[in-house]
């Protein structure tokens, strides 16, 4: 959202319709668009009686103490509102996890967040997070449907048995979903459309909640269809069958990053997330720092959590 200024005012409509429909929440981060998606959300809910709940997040190269605070006031700026009811650093970098989380308990404190969490977190990562977060991380935001399954293996355990949900993103798996035969013959046995099949799939999962993006006013109401699916048993057996699950005996066949796009980290120490312009060089010029996918990878082969 906000990357193209021709789809404005239909992403702002799109979001007019999903709050008009109950829609209760909105997803959004500085870096969608470089901030214009939160100026439309601001656009979209000024006036409004019935805000939504809104999340956003932080970039990683803006997650110090001083940074994370700055950066929360901007996106408040941006949408016009006075806190942000869940916000999220938004995926690993260079600063130190404690540093971020001391600008989290400053803002909540402060009253400019309501919660605080993160995104694309794995096991590693959200063991060093319960170390130092007070039991106060309120949710995971990571790749999670039917084909990318990784989260099975040993992060959603972990985070149900801690009451932590995990808010899935890219439910349809940026559309590739949709297109697959049992996708198609399940959905119609069901009576709803496949995009629908996925999601219902998603929210029958426990402790998962799911954010699919929309931009048009016909994919938000059909998205909203999704709650009226029932999957019966054997629906879901078969959607295990086509799309096995990873668990503690049978571990994922790709190591870390389980949740990103094919293609992403998908070899040690080569190429790493930057901060806004994709894949940089895994080692700082000027840190000689690796990048955090990398140093995750080792460490999970190491732990023997890893058949990659």
């Amino acid at each position: 959202m906000g990357e193209s200024s021709r789809m404005r005012e239909q992403e702002a409509d799109a979001i007019r319709h999903a709050l008009d429909l109950g829609y209760p929440m909105i997803d959004t981060a500085e870096m969608y668009g470089d901030g214009v998606a939160e100026e439309i959300i601001g656009g979209v809910v000024k006036g409004r009686r019935d805000r939504p709940f809104i999340v956003s997040k932080v970039y990683p190269h803006n997650a110090t103490r001083a940074g994370t605070i700055a950066a929360c006031e901007r996106s408040l700026g941006r949408m016009g509102i006075e806190r942000i009811d869940l916000y999220l650093l938004h995926w690993r970098g260079g600063v130190r996890l404690a540093e971020t989380y001391e600008a989290f308990f400053r803002l909540r404190q402060d009253g400019k967040i309501g919660d605080f969490g993160v995104s694309n977190f794995d096991l590693d990562d959200m063991e060093e997070a319960a170390g130092i977060d007070k039991g106060l991380t309120a949710s995971n935001q990571v790749l999670y449907c039917l084909s990318r399954r990784g989260p099975d293996f040993d992060l959603l355990p972990w985070m149900r048995k801690r009451s932590i949900p995990l808010m899935a993103y890219s439910p349809l798996d940026q559309g590739r979903l949709l297109g697959k035969s049992v996708i198609k013959k399940i959905s119609q046995d069901a009576g709803c459309t496949p995009s629908q099949l996925c999601l219902a799939w998603v929210l029958a999962q426990p402790g998962v909640v799911t954010i699919p993006k929309s931009s048009t006013r016909a994919r938000v109401k059909e998205n909203l269809g999704a709650l009226d699916v029932k999957l019966t048993p054997q629906m879901l057996a078969e959607l295990d069958r086509a799309f096995p699950g990873s668990t503690s005996t049978s571990p994922p066949g790709r190591c870390w990053p389980w949740w990103a796009p094919r293609g992403w980290g998908s070899r040690p120490c080569c190429t790493c997330w930057g901060p806004s312009t994709g894949p940089s060089p895994a080692r700082s010029p000027s840190t000689g720092a690796t990048c955090w996918a990398c140093r995750s990878m080792r460490a999970r082969r190491a732990k023997g959590r890893c058949s990659w």
